[in-house]
């Protein structure tokens, strides 16, 4: 079949990691045309496809495609979005993210594509926004809802919040868990004590790792502040944030004022194939955001062994399994935040169980061939219907 993906914009993440992998073993392992349509990789985070993992994939640049709101270049990036499927002629044109979700799903219907899916990576109103962006978030989806088939959500949770803020009927929503390579997880201690040595850690030293860009939401003020008190207890707990941002500096100085700077490595800006080896680095993950689907860091996490402590939000409870393979913990609770955090840090047999039981439950689900097979068996039952 030929089947274009669309996504606004193809920086170092989760819901690009899994686009990508989609659209190559669509390519690879099914014969199937698939075309990537991306706007430019603004920001910080890194522009996923230099750093060649794209191979052949067929890649169509829109200029104008861009996160930020702007009539001028939302009208250019539609019309271009409707010569491309007017040329190309996909059987399935398959959108990600809000902005390329709006107009990819708007442009693949004015062309009557025969199937258009939207994967809900994350929610684009939240709590967070002033009232009026949330209403108006809300609306756009649920108009953009009415412009496709089918909405994959990649965990149960994003579901529920998008069926909840009625942007669609139940039945118009399926399941399907974002997929990785799974391998470079399972082999993640193998380099271990050379990643550990080569930012300072010791080997008495007890790692916590986060993983996340260092922007708003992502919380990474609360985990410093939980970090004080687990120091107090434990002066072997060390710190490790992977990923780069706009709050780095502010960050940075925030550990230096509570005294914590021999305590804390920040990484900056990591290529995709090093998040093994940094996980393999660490001893617990932590993940403090205050809003996102499911996180690719938490099965990574599990995958490679490693408990997590997570804030209770959207998905996250589907993989952090309480008691089981981590702790969940209410979102800004900073006293519980430490407590768990310090639970594990002071008892390698909770860690080892922990984590062995994320490793056993999540390692087949979250491979990107079990995720790719699930939607393109989507994408046939869908045809069939035509």
């Amino acid at each position: 079949m030929r089947v274009m993906h669309v996504i606004t914009r193809m920086i170092i993440g989760g819901a690009q990691e899994n686009t990508l992998f989609n659209c190559i073993d669509l390519r690879e392992r099914f014969g199937d045309e698939v075309v990537l349509v991306t706007g430019p990789a603004e920001g910080p985070e890194g522009d996923l496809l230099r750093q060649g993992r794209a191979g052949g994939l067929d890649v169509c640049l829109v200029p104008n495609l861009r996160r930020s709101i702007s009539p001028r270049n939302d009208i250019a990036a539609f019309y271009h979005l409707k010569g491309l499927i007017s040329d190309i002629r996909p059987d399935v044109v398959h959108t990600h993210s809000a902005k390329a979700g709006f107009l990819g799903r708007r442009a693949a219907w004015a062309e009557s594509v025969p199937v258009i899916v939207h994967t809900v990576h994350g929610a684009p109103f939240h709590p967070y926004q002033s009232w009026l962006a949330r209403i108006a978030f809300r609306q756009c989806e649920r108009t953009a809802a009415s412009w496709c088939h089918k909405m994959i959500s990649v965990a149960d949770a994003m579901s529920q919040l998008m069926i909840e803020a009625r942007v669609a009927p139940p039945e118009k929503f399926v399941t399907i868990y974002s997929g990785m390579n799974v391998e470079p997880f399972l082999a993640a201690d193998e380099s271990r004590f050379g990643t550990r040595e080569r930012f300072g850690f010791e080997g008495n030293h007890i790692v916590i790792g986060k993983i996340a860009r260092l922007f708003n939401l992502k919380g990474h003020a609360d985990l410093i502040c939980a970090a004080r008190k687990v120091v107090d207890i434990n002066p072997d707990a060390r710190f490790l944030l992977v990923g780069d941002g706009v709050l780095r500096q502010s960050l940075e100085r925030r550990i230096a004022d509570f005294g914590l700077t021999d305590h804390f490595v920040l990484t900056g800006l990591v290529p995709p194939e090093e998040v093994p080896g940094l996980l393999g680095a660490m001893d617990v993950l932590v993940h403090t955001s205050l809003r996102e689907g499911l996180a690719r860091a938490l099965p990574q996490a599990l995958i490679a062994g490693k408990p997590v402590v997570s804030y209770d939000i959207d998905g996250a409870r589907e993989v952090v399994i309480d008691g089981r393979t981590g702790f969940l913990v209410p979102p800004g609770c900073i006293s519980v935040l430490a407590d768990r955090i310090g639970r594990l840090a002071s008892c390698s047999e909770a860690r080892r169980r922990m984590g062995d039981a994320g490793r056993m439950l999540f390692t087949e689900q979250f491979r990107h061939e079990t995720m790719t097979s699930r939607i393109r068996q989507l994408y046939q039952q869908l045809l069939g219907r035509v």
